[in-house]
């Protein structure tokens, strides 16, 4: 069941605020790759000159149009990320919420960087795998806010009903490539089962 279009909560919702804290002053032009059904766009909306959203599942495309009618300075573009055309430099802030799992891990966070403008911003948030009993542990301690949140959130929970996957890379092997990738990136695991990358390309 989905709640309104800017009002439901879930695991992934739940870290919007952290990727629009990152949204840098004066922003121009933002990209949220893999939007789904186009929420996180319309929050965008009100910080950036415009933003584009892409998705390669046609039916969240169709439905996130339908949702931002009336919002001028959105776009919704279908395609598969990894294979549409970028111009370098392009973007001011880019942004991936539960979406960089279903992709090639690399190549994904060497388009979005290449993409973005120097002194632009990336911010990434997504699943990964548990490798061990460190990892094990960290996700059981999850459970309590994971109760406290569902509980809190109770008459807002909501589902856009986008394609799902499970991830491939473990919690260790995803921090250690971004940093390889991203030099100076912010590498965070939160108790709600999920991880945010941040990193601003230098100028």
């Amino acid at each position: 069941m989905t709640s309104p279009p800017d009002a439901y909560w879930n695991h992934n919702t739940h870290y919007h605020r952290l990727v629009l804290s990152s949204v840098p002053r004066g922003c121009g032009k933002a990209l949220d790759v893999g939007c789904g059904d186009g929420l996180l766009v319309r929050k965008l909306a009100r910080r950036a000159e415009h933003v584009t959203g892409i998705d390669r599942a046609p039916e969240m495309v169709e439905r996130a149009r339908t949702l931002s009618a009336g919002l001028a300075n959105v776009d919704f573009v279908e395609a598969d990320f990894l294979a549409y055309d970028l111009k370098p430099e392009s973007h001011d802030f880019i942004c991936s919420v539960a979406t960089i799992h279903h992709m090639d891990f690399t190549a994904a966070i060497t388009a979005m960087s290449k993409a973005l403008r120097p002194g632009g911003s990336l911010v990434v948030i997504s699943l990964a795998g548990n490798a061990g009993p460190r990892d094990l542990a960290f996700g059981a301690a999850g459970l309590p806010a994971h109760y406290f949140h569902k509980l809190r959130n109770r008459a807002t929970a909501g589902d856009p009903d986008a394609p799902v996957a499970d991830p491939t890379m473990t919690w260790g092997e995803v921090r250690g490539e971004a940093l390889r990738l991203l030099p100076g990136a912010v590498f965070r695991r939160h108790l709600l089962w999920r991880y945010s990358i941040a990193w601003r390309k230098p100028r």
